[in-house]
C-alpha cells in the first residue's frame, strides 16, 4: 500500500482518520489524526483514499490536514439520510458496492471525502445497513425492527441503572429515604438480592451496585428495611422459595360458596351417625385447625376405640380452584411469627375443623376391641360426628390416672407402642422446642416431653389409625400414597432410651423415609405399611390417600396410579420447600434470643469431633451449632459450657467459645 496514503479505521468505536507512514511483514504503520502512532493489519482499514500526503513534511502539518479532512467527512456525513436510502434498498436483496451507494447519496464532483463520508454515516446509524469490504447490505424491515427494540431496551436499562445509583448512593446516607424511586429498580435489587446470579436481572443489579460504590448486596436489605419495603425480620426465604401467602380471589370466592354444601353432606344416607359417641380433641393451647378426634365406648365384649378424621373431601373436589390451589401450597406451614395454612382459614379453621358441637362429616377408624385391648375388627367407615370435648395437652395430662377415657386411652396407646417395638420400631425420643411470639412480638418459647402422657397417647393413636389405613388400601389394591423406609444403617439401642446423645446419634443413622404409591415395610414405625391420612387439613398427601379411602368406600372416583405418581411429583418441590423454611424460621427466632445472650453460658453437649471443630447441641434450645477446635481436647458426650460470642439471626451466624 502507498505510503502517504490517507486511511481510516475504528478504534473504541470511532472512525479515526490517518496516514500511512510506512509498511512492514504486513503491518501498516499509521499517524493519525490524534498525534498517535499505531500499528494494524490493512484489513482493519474501514477506507483507503486515493488521496496521498507528503510525509516528509513536518509532523504538525501533517495531523493539520487530517483533522481537516476528518473534519470534511464529518460535515459530509451529516448530509447522508441513511434512511431515505434504505427506503430505496432495502426490498431489495442485492448488495450495494460502496462506489454505487455514494453516487445516491451526493451529487457529482464526488471524490473520496464522499465515501469515507457514507462510510461514516451508516458507522453511525447502524440500524439499516452492514457494511463489509466496501459492500452495504440493507437489513430487512424486521430486523430494522428488532434492532430498535434492542436500542429502547438498552436506552431502558440505562435509564434504570441510573435511577438505582441514584437510590443506592442516596440510601448509604444517614438519613431515612422514602421509596420514591421506579418500581423496576425495586424488583431488580430485590430479585439479585434474593436469587443472587440465578435472577434474571442480576447483571443490570451488579451494574447498580458497582456504580454505586457497593460490593455485595447484602446493604440491599437494610435500605428495604430502612425504606418499609421489607420488615426488620422479614422472611425472605418465603419469597426466594416462591411460597403464596395468599389465596386468589378465584379461591375466596370457591370458599364462601362452600357453605351452601354445609347440611349437603350431611344428609348422605352412607354415612354412619356417630354423633352421639363422645369424641375429644388432644391438642395444642393455639391450635385452631381440629382434624383428628378419638373416641372410647365400653361394649359388651371390652372397647371400641374411635379414630375420626375430617373429611375434607366432602368439600373440596379434586381438581377445584381450592384443591388446586392446596396442591400448590402442599401442606400447611407453621412458624413462630406467622402460620400458611394449606387451606383457607375459613376452612382450616372453621368448616373443615373439627370444633367442639359442630356435626362434620368424617373417616371414623372403629377398633373393636376386647377388656385386655386385643383388636377383634376394624372398620373404616364414612360418618357424621360430632366433638364433645376439646383438651389440651396440659388438660389431658392431668386427667390421665383420674378420669376414664384419657386413662384407658393412654393405657392402649403403651401397649400400641409396646407393639411397634417388639416389631422393630426405632423410637427416638428427643424434647422439642416451641418458639413462639406474643402480640407485642416478645419471643416465647419452652422445651416440650413429646414422650409426656397425652402427646404420646395422640402420636400413637395417629401411627395406629395410619397403619390402619395403609392395610386397609393395601388390601384392596388401592394405589395410594404411602410411606416407608428402609431399616437404619446402624442400630445403636433397643427399646426406648432416654438419653440425649444416643436418642441424636441414632437420628443420623436413620435411613431416607420413601413416599411410593405401593405399600411397604416402614422399619423406623415398626409397622408393614404405612400412610399418612390422619392430617388432610394442613398436608395434601393425607388428603390424597383420603380420597383413596373414600374411593374404595365408593364415595368418589380413585386416582389411578399414574395420576398419583404425577401428582407426587408436583407436590414433592413445595413439599420440601415448606419443611425448610420452617426449620430456618424456627432457627431464625432461636438466633434473635442469643442475639440477647452475648456473654452468657450455656450447657452444650459435644456431637462430633472434627480436626479443627466440633459439632455441638445447645441443649437449652436444641440447636446444633459449631464450636471451634482452639486448642480444646473434647470428646463425644462430653458435657461443656460454652459463651455466646456473637449472633447474627439474618445471616443464620452464631459464634461460641469455649473456656
Amino acid at each position: 500500500m502507498k505510503i502517504g496514503t490517507i486511511v481510516e479505521y475504528i478504534d473504541q468505536q470511532k472512525i479515526i482518520t490517518a496516514v500511512i507512514v510506512s509498511e512492514k511483514n504486513d503491518k501498516l504503520k499509521l499517524l493519525n489524526e490524534n498525534s498517535r502512532e499505531v500499528s494494524l493489519s490493512a484489513k482493519r482499514l474501514t477506507h483507503v483514499s486515493q488521496v496521498c500526503l507528503d510525509v516528509t513534511q513536518p509532523r504538525h502539518l501533517l495531523i493539520n490536514q487530517l483533522k481537516a479532512a476528518a473534519q470534511t467527512r464529518r460535515q459530509l456525513s451529516e448530509q447522508v439520510d441513511i434512511f431515505e436510502i434504505w427506503e430505496i434498498f432495502h426490498e431489495e436483496s442485492e448488495n450495494i458496492d460502496l462506489a454505487a451507494m455514494t453516487v445516491f447519496c451526493f451529487d457529482p464532483p464526488l471524490c473520496c471525502d464522499h465515501e469515507a463520508a457514507v462510510i461514516r454515516a451508516v458507522f453511525n446509524d447502524r440500524l439499516y445497513f452492514k457494511f463489509n469490504q466496501n459492500c452495504f447490505s440493507p437489513f430487512t424491515s424486521e430486523q430494522v425492527d428488532a434492532k430498535k427494540r434492542q436500542i429502547r431496551e438498552a436506552e431502558k436499562r440505562d435509564r434504570l441503572i441510573q435511577k438505582g445509583v441514584a437510590w443506592l448512593t442516596a440510601m448509604q446516607g444517614d438519613t431515612k429515604q422514602s421509596t420514591d424511586t421506579d418500581p423496576g429498580v425495586i424488583t431488580c435489587l430485590k430479585a439479585y438480592y434474593l436469587f443472587g446470579n440465578d435472577s434474571d436481572q442480576a447483571s443490570l443489579a451488579r451494574q447498580m451496585l458497582k456504580n454505586a460504590g457497593l460490593t455485595s448486596p447484602d446493604p440491599i436489605f437494610d435500605f428495604f428495611v430502612r425504606s418499609g419495603i421489607w420488615d426488620v425480620d422479614e422472611n425472605v426465604n418465603l419469597l426466594s422459595m416462591g411460597i403464596p401467602t395468599r389465596f386468589s380471589s378465584e379461591v375466596s370466592t370457591a370458599t364462601r360458596n362452600l357453605s351452601l354444601t354445609r347440611t349437603r353432606t350431611f344428609q348422605d344416607p352412607g354415612r354412619k351417625d356417630l354423633t352421639k359417641i363422645p369424641l375429644i380433641t388432644i391438642d395444642g393451647q393455639s391450635t385452631m385447625d381440629y382434624d383428628d378426634a378419638i373416641s372410647l365406648e365400653n361394649t359388651d365384649q371390652g372397647y371400641r376405640l374411635g379414630i375420626h378424621i375430617i373429611d375434607v373431601g366432602a368439600y373440596i373436589q379434586s381438581g377445584d380452584p381450592i384443591d388446586m390451589s392446596a396442591r400448590e401450597r402442599a401442606s400447611s406451614i407453621y412458624m413462630p411469627d406467622d402460620k400458611l395454612p394449606m387451606l383457607p382459614a375459613d376452612l382450616s379453621d372453621d368448616l373443615c375443623s373439627l370444633k367442639q358441637g359442630e356435626i362434620r362429616p368424617a373417616i371414623s377408624t372403629l377398633i373393636q376391641m376386647s377388656r385386655f385391648f386385643e383388636i377383634r375388627d376394624v372398620q373404616i367407615v364414612s360418618s357424621i360426628i360430632q366433638v364433645h370435648h376439646q383438651m389440651s395437652y396440659t388438660e389431658a395430662n392431668l386427667l390421665n390416672g383420674k378420669d376414664d377415657p384419657i386413662t384407658t386411652l393412654h393405657k392402649i396407646a403403651m401397649l400400641l407402642r409396646e407393639k411397634r417395638i417388639k416389631a422393630g420400631a426405632v423410637q427416638i425420643t428427643l424434647p422439642e422446642v416451641n418458639i413462639w411470639l406474643e402480640d407485642n412480638k416478645e419471643i416465647r418459647y419452652a422445651k416440650v416431653d413429646r414422650e409426656n402422657p397425652s402427646r404420646m397417647l395422640v402420636s400413637e393413636m395417629m401411627i395406629f389409625a395410619n397403619s390402619l389405613m395403609a392395610k386397609f388400601l393395601a388390601d384392596h389394591q388401592m394405589p395410594a400414597v404411602f410411606r416407608s423406609q428402609p431399616p437404619p444403617g446402624q442400630r445403636l439401642f433397643k427399646g426406648i432410651e432416654t438419653a440425649l446423645l444416643p436418642n441424636l446419634m441414632q437420628r443420623k443413622h436413620l435411613s431416607r423415609a420413601v413416599v411410593t404409591t405401593t405399600p411397604q415395610t416402614h422399619s423406623g414405625l415398626g409397622v408393614k405399611a404405612y400412610t399418612t391420612a390422619t392430617s388432610p387439613i394442613r398436608r395434601y398427601h393425607d388428603l390424597l390417600t383420603q380420597r383413596q379411602i373414600k374411593a374404595v368406600l365408593g364415595l368418589n372416583p380413585a386416582y389411578s396410579k399414574k395420576d398419583l405418581e404425577e401428582i407426587l411429583q408436583a407436590v414433592s418441590v413445595p413439599m420440601a420447600n415448606a419443611g425448610r423454611v420452617q426449620g430456618a424460621r424456627k432457627r431464625y427466632w432461636l438466633l434473635k434470643i442469643l442475639e440477647t445472650m452475648r456473654g452468657d453460658s450455656l450447657d452444650a453437649l459435644v456431637l462430633e469431633c472434627h480436626r479443627d471443630h466440633y459439632n455441638i447441641l445447645l441443649k437449652e434450645f436444641m440447636l446444633d451449632a459449631r464450636l471451634p477446635a482452639s486448642g480444646l481436647k473434647l470428646k463425644q458426650g462430653d458435657a461443656i459450657q460454652v459463651t455466646v460470642q456473637h449472633v447474627d439471626a439474618r445471616r443464620n451466624q452464631l459464634s461460641l467459645f469455649c473456656v
